[in-house]
């Protein structure tokens, strides 16, 4: 494996704020959508559906690409073709391009946040970079939900906003490293299987359900307090503001932890907190209610999320675990909107919040096995620097006479383990 050079922070973190911001602003995009343009609820969540679909779809298939594409060049044509797919969905009310749009931008979105975790990856603290981007998409969404209900009640808002924030943050691609295992004519690609085969999967797998548990509730939750909980669209606005702003307290105190208290605790009673917070949110009926599960939900998410994002990342010095829970997480979090509405269509609010926190309740077990199993079978990664020996030129000596000493001095190591 070639030798490879350590990415830097800050461009990782606006590659993270601007593929995450889609999911994090998904209610308000949802709920414009239901209201500005001939569509049912169900049909809203089911675009907001589609669009995080692309964007997991992307994050499955680059997820061992970006070397060979290469992270600056991959990080710029996903977030191009961010901002032409959600440019497109905001300018227009004709429903196959705002669907057509949605798909596009969610396809750009997937690949910035593959390029991200493909690096946060590869960070000395990747749990540190992840509070990083997290603060940074909490507090743009947090401002973009205080900012969105003043501009007007056009559908495209959210979706521009979006666009916007893939081109502030193309700049930012510049500073990443390049290509550092592309194949030469002297050194053959080395192709090393996934470690951590069975946790990985078993992480990923209870990752899909955790996201889809999560946003299911994420998806429904302006409608809950426009609806159920009877407030207008700016006090729901500024309860979204309020929790986002708690949830970046909730980071700050992650990134201050650090690993001190390991994976499994934090994921396991974070993950049974938050389902207690997701069946309160659900039955709220008054402001006080709402807002107490939104805020205290978010709090927790973000920390528990940059917890699962380490514990991926530790898995693979490559990234590639990272991609891919990060993508069946993606994959979670586009059957959200879909399941939401129609739980709620059919069982109502508070039932949908019950069975959402049982199932979470459920998964505790798994995703904390994955942790305490990770720590006891972790090994130290060696990294084995490749050097082609067709550039090294030959000596003299190299043609002496064969014998014990010559035999010992022209030894190559062997393969070791990447």
């Amino acid at each position: 494996m070639s030798a490879r050079t350590t990415p830097r922070p800050w461009p990782l973190v606006a590659l993270f704020t601007a593929g995450y911001l889609a999911p994090y602003l998904l209610p308000t995009t949802v709920g414009r959508l239901d209201a500005g343009l001939p569509l049912s609820a169900t049909e809203a969540g089911s675009i907001g559906s589609a669009l995080l679909l692309s964007s997991a779809m992307a994050g499955f298939l680059l997820a061992s690409r970006v070397d060979r594409f290469g992270p600056r060049r991959l990080a710029r044509a996903g977030l191009l073709l961010a901002a032409a797919g959600y440019a497109t969905a905001a300018a227009t009310t004709t429903i196959p391009l705002v669907v057509t749009g949605a798909i596009l931008g969610g396809l750009g979105s997937g690949t910035a946040t593959t390029v991200a975790a493909t690096g946060i990856a590869a960070q000395r603290d990747p749990h540190r970079t992840t509070t990083l981007g997290l603060l940074g998409v909490s507090a743009l969404a947090g401002t973009l939900y205080l900012t969105i209900p003043h501009l007007g009640a056009a559908h495209g808002l959210p979706l521009a906003a979006i666009a916007i924030t893939a081109l502030l943050a193309l700049p930012t691609t510049r500073h990443l490293t390049t290509n550092t295992r592309h194949p030469t004519p002297h050194t053959p690609r080395v192709s090393t299987p996934l470690p951590h085969l069975h946790a990985g999967t078993l992480l990923a797998a209870a990752m899909l359900f955790w996201s889809l548990a999560q946003n299911s509730l994420w998806g429904v939750s302006g409608r809950i307090g426009l609806t159920q909980a009877g407030l207008t669209e700016v006090t729901v606005g500024a309860v979204f503001a309020a929790a986002l702003g708690a949830g970046l307290l909730g980071v700050i105190g992650a990134s201050a932890l650090g690993p001190r208290l390991g994976h499994a605790l934090p994921i396991g009673a974070g993950t049974a907190l938050i389902a207690g917070c997701i069946a309160l949110s659900a039955a709220a009926d008054d402001l006080t209610s709402f807002a107490t599960g939104e805020i205290a939900w978010n709090t927790l998410y973000p920390v528990v999320l940059s917890y699962v994002i380490g514990l991926a990342a530790s898995l693979d010095p490559r990234g590639r675990w990272a991609v891919l829970v990060g993508s069946a997480s993606s994959l979670g979090t586009a059957c959200g909107p879909l399941t939401g509405s129609l739980l709620s269509a059919r069982a109502g609010y508070p039932a949908m919040g019950t069975i959402l926190a049982l199932g979470l309740l459920l998964l505790t077990v798994p995703m904390t096995a994955v942790a305490l199993r990770t720590r006891r079978g972790s090994t130290p990664e060696h990294t084995v620097v490749e050097i082609s020996l067709d550039a090294i030129p030959a000596q003299r000596t190299a043609y002496d006479t064969a014998g014990p000493r010559q035999a010992a001095t022209a030894a190559a190591p062997g393969p070791g383990p990447t």
